[in-house]
């Protein structure tokens, strides 16, 4: 190898480090300035969050997609073909209302966990069945409804009255 090439090499090195310092220090400002880390995005585009359910077993985990618009509410989890075990997504609503959801164009079975104001659990549909039109309803006015891949409620000893936050 030439010296010159040697030479190019180590430049490149060194504009390639200078770059990853500039981006990871431009970060670090827009988080001083914002109070809050620069937002977390999903695969998928949407925002993503911290959340922890607090069972009478354990506290578990997870990372969840938030489900905030009309449009992201309608599509949810639809066409995903996974969905891992630590993962899910949640859909905050403004005012406690009545939920209903159906697993048209849902690929994989989840748990739907209808969660009140305060976040605790009211109920959970555990295992709905995929491309179901049947209707997912909570039995009371919720806050927010969080799904995670079917099954894994149970797995973890999630129930009705356990505490999510996120």
């Amino acid at each position: 190898m030439s010296s010159l090439t040697k030479i190019a090499q180590s430049a490149l090195v060194v504009v390639s480090s200078i770059s990853l310092i500039a981006c990871n220090a431009i970060a670090s400002e827009n988080e001083a300035r914002s109070g809050s880390p620069v937002e977390n995005l999903s695969e998928n585009g949407l925002r993503q969050a911290p959340l922890t359910v607090t069972s009478k077993e354990a506290e578990h985990r997870f990372t969840v997609e938030l489900a905030q618009s009309v449009e992201e509410q309608a599509r949810g989890l639809m066409f995903r073909t996974k969905l891992d075990p630590d993962e899910g997504m949640i859909f905050p609503f403004g005012t406690d209302r009545m939920a209903s959801f159906w697993m048209k164009n849902t690929v994989i079975p989840l748990d739907i966990i209808f969660v009140r104001r305060d976040g605790t659990i009211e109920s959970i549909a555990a295992n709905t069945t995929p491309y179901s039109l049947d209707a997912v309803q909570s039995g009371e006015p919720v806050a927010a409804v969080l799904e995670i891949a079917g099954g894994r409620a149970t797995e973890l000893g999630i129930a009705a009255g356990d505490l999510v936050r996120w």
